[in-house]
């Protein structure tokens, strides 16, 4: 592996490290990087209570440039490394590197150019059909093209996907099983708005009939290491049932994503992108996020993400044996092409517990009862009280889970420490990982 010395020459421990985020990802990506001997010092902003135990909390919002500045400032910053989308949208990255510069600072994540991956679907959907990148068929509407989209969706085959185009917490997609509630659908969209500006713009996508599955990337730009796989469950209820939330629950890896599979992703997916973003002139360091949908042995791109997905990260990120500090920075660096990821064989699992009530309306500030400081334990919406005890303070509360020699395993020992914990109207899946029991 490469070597791996401090931007600044007055420090000589390490590197001092600012992460932005308060959740479950920013948790486990903590975790990691304090493990690091090249971490002198860890940041997290605004962090959790959990992120307290492991590094120094700032109270600061990660969108405000100003403020996430003036930290690097206080805190002699070498490495700022983005957990969330939102200030990569809005070009947060590209403001601190104006400022800072590349020699005084370095920041782990794409600039406003490259984060249109994610902030927007229909650049992402022309980017894909641009770069020859296996995606399903679509059409973009706004609301000047309410009648038009309602006329296209009376004949489209069903079921239908309904994107909004903009940032939309991993809550913008809905699947319509009839012509009726597809048009009623769109126009709430961009009529009433559902989800806010997100859905100023709506991509209708041909629903594709496969099973799902993400793959991650750590990328210059030009070279990438290839992270574990994981599978995620987006809907509330079991079996995929219910409305789409930020996550319930990971599994990694995936059993069906065999050698040959993961081959057809490098070659027609993550080659293809980053040759796009090379052929567009857009420079871009960062996680990569590939949402797929494996139709038969093929993989399909759903979406990407511009940073790693939640809970993903709480699966792979602990099963990444190597440095991912040194990763990273490397990957800041332009020298990618000197790493590799060592990964540990077993199986994780994690159960989102979350408030009862998520994705909708949900009450806060209930005791948190049981030993959240267990391994693969992970804090996604808690707060300290004024007494010290700990409470919900948000959709998703913990991220709960283990590592095992198989996915039985894993879910096993994963779902035995999910009962250790408790909050009043705590909810969670059951069937995490269960449809992955069969052979592949």
């Amino acid at each position: 592996m490469s070597d791996m010395q401090p931007t600044s020459t007055e420090q000589t421990q390490g590197y001092r490290v600012l992460l932005l985020g308060g959740g479950g990802r920013e948790h486990a990506l903590a975790t990691a990087l304090s493990q690091s001997p090249h971490c002198a010092a860890l940041f997290v902003a605004p962090g959790n209570p959990g992120t307290a135990l492991i590094a120094t909390n700032l109270d600061l919002i990660p969108s405000k440039s100003e403020a996430v500045s003036a930290a690097i400032h206080q805190n002699q910053i070498d490495l700022v490394v983005c957990g969330p989308e939102e200030p990569l949208v809005n070009g947060l990255a590209d403001r601190l590197r104006d400022e800072f510069g590349h020699e005084e600072l370095l920041f782990f994540g794409p600039g406003a150019s490259g984060a249109r991956l994610e902030g927007s679907k229909d650049f992402s959907k022309q980017f894909m059909a641009r770069h020859g990148i296996p995606t399903a068929r679509y059409r973009t509407f706004t609301d000047d093209q309410l009648q038009e989209g309602l006329e296209y969706l009376s004949s489209h085959p069903l079921p239908v996907v309904l994107k909004a185009d903009g940032l939309a917490a991993g809550k913008g997609v809905v699947i319509c099983s009839t012509s009726a509630e597809a048009c009623d659908t769109l126009t709430d969209m961009l009529v009433n708005r559902r989800f806010g500006a997100a859905s100023s713009r709506v991509v209708v996508e041909e629903f594709l009939q496969g099973i799902e599955m993400s793959a991650f990337v750590i990328t210059d730009g030009r070279d990438y290491l290839l992270l574990p796989e994981a599978k995620d469950y987006k809907r509330v209820g079991e079996r995929d049932t219910g409305l789409n939330t930020g996550g319930m629950g990971a599994i990694s890896p995936v059993p069906f994503a065999h050698t040959e599979f993961m081959v057809r992703v490098e070659e027609r997916v993550i080659r293809r992108t980053l040759r796009g973003l090379q052929a567009e002139n857009i420079p871009y360091t960062g996680f990569i996020f590939f949402g797929l949908m494996k139709v038969g042995d093929d993989p399909y791109v759903i979406e990407y993400n511009v940073r790693m997905g939640d809970p993903e990260t709480e699966v792979v990120v602990p099963r990444i044996q190597s440095d991912l500090l040194q990763h990273l920075v490397a990957a800041c660096k332009g020298e990618l092409q000197a790493e590799y990821i060592e990964t540990n064989p077993q199986t994780a699992c994690i159960v989102m517990l979350v408030s009862g009530g998520y994705p909708g309306e949900y009450p806060r500030g209930f005791t948190i009862y049981g030993n959240t400081q267990r391994p693969l334990t992970y804090h996604a919406g808690t707060r300290r009280a004024d007494d010290g005890s700990l409470q919900t303070a948000g959709g998703r509360v913990l991220a709960v889970g283990a590592m095992g020699a198989d996915v039985s395993e894993a879910r096993l020992k994963a779902y035995k420490r999910v009962q250790e914990l408790c909050f009043e109207g705590v909810y969670f899946r059951r069937d995490i990982g269960l449809d992955l029991l069969t052979p592949w």
